[in-house]
């Protein structure tokens, strides 16, 4: 006879330390980013499913903070670059030049050649220099010249932009914007959190990440994300979203197959950080959003819809609710 101490599910025997390892990285970025705990979570369920990661709100609410944070806690190479109207792909790839003492062309690296790429108002630059990242985000590598360039790994932008400020941007086309997985809001922080925060500022406390965990277990960790179980219910219930989409009345333009796969690397993830082998439709719903909003274009003609910021959003959470969510 099977007893109860029996029947329950004993874990891998690498789950526990991985679970204690993003534990640990998830209260680190908490502690700097106070009252987001939800925004903290997805973005490091972004970094395991190697994915980019935008992240759109107004000044002050902590974008950079927390692009920074993620980046320094992992241990390895990390570059940030603001953003400008006057910069050039060269300045993000590199450059080739030649050298007059060995009578040849070198390849001088740019800042693209790092594990972390923080891209500060990425809007504030041209698509000239926007379009220098595509290759890079899609592939993983940069081309020169005709030469192909790897880039090191993990690999990950982490893109900011203000939504509210138009003058002197250059808002994102569409073929970026499905580069990035997800898109986070991050909001103004509550009353309690707010009072926190302005009691660190006071004893000046450094709000800087230490290093949690190494490049070769974030590896480790986007690799595991593939062992979390996905059932057909779950992945049809995904793709009853995604057709829902593509037909709305007020969209133009549905998610592409690219970001139906982000939701799916994306769900296994959240499982994954959640110490779970096995999806449930709960990831979904809360991945459904932060993975299509920013994917879908949406119909300016429409009367449906009032026209707002957030407009993307409320049409995927009005999606969610006529999908049949499975059993």
């Amino acid at each position: 006879m099977t007893t109860q101490r029996e029947s329950i599910a004993v874990p891998p025997a690498e789950a526990l330390p991985q679970s204690l390892k993003l534990a640990e990285l998830e209260a680190s970025l908490g502690a700097i980013l106070r009252g987001k705990p939800d925004v903290v979570r997805l973005s490091i369920v972004c970094l395991l499913a190697r994915g980019h990661l935008l992240i759109e709100d107004v000044p002050g609410v902590g974008k950079t903070t927390l692009a920074q944070a993620l980046a320094r806690s992992v241990s390895c190479s990390f570059h940030r670059l603001q953003f400008t109207s006057d910069m050039l792909p060269s300045d993000v790839l590199g450059v080739t030049i030649y050298n007059a003492h060995s009578e040849s062309f070198e390849f001088k690296r740019g800042p693209i050649f790092s594990n972390f790429l923080l891209a500060d108002e990425i809007n504030r630059t041209t698509p000239k220099t926007q379009s220098a990242l595509l290759e890079a985000m899609n592939e993983d590598q940069v081309t020169i010249d005709g030469q192909s360039h790897a880039l090191p790994r993990p690999f990950m932008v982490i893109a900011t932009q203000n939504p509210v400020e138009h003058h002197g941007t250059y808002p994102l086309p569409e073929s970026q914007l499905d580069r990035f997985l997800m898109r986070l809001r991050i909001g103004y922080p509550d009353s309690a959190s707010e009072r926190m925060i302005l009691r660190e500022s006071e004893r000046r406390v450094p709000d800087v990440a230490v290093p949690m965990i190494s490049a070769e277990e974030v590896l480790r960790l986007q690799n595991s994300i593939h062992r979390v179980r996905v059932e057909d219910s779950l992945v049809d219930y995904m793709l009853a979203i995604v057709d829902r989409t593509r037909n709305h009345e007020s969209l133009v333009l549905g998610v592409s197959p690219r970001a139906a796969q982000a939701l799916f690397r994306g769900v296994q993830a959240l499982a994954l950080v959640e110490g779970r082998e096995f999806a449930v439709p709960d990831d979904v719903k809360r991945l459904a959003v932060p993975t299509f909003a920013h994917r879908v274009v949406i119909n300016t003609r429409t009367t449906l819809v009032p026209r707002r910021a957030d407009t993307a959003e409320r049409i995927i959470e009005e999606i969610l609710t006529r999908v049949d969510v499975p059993l």
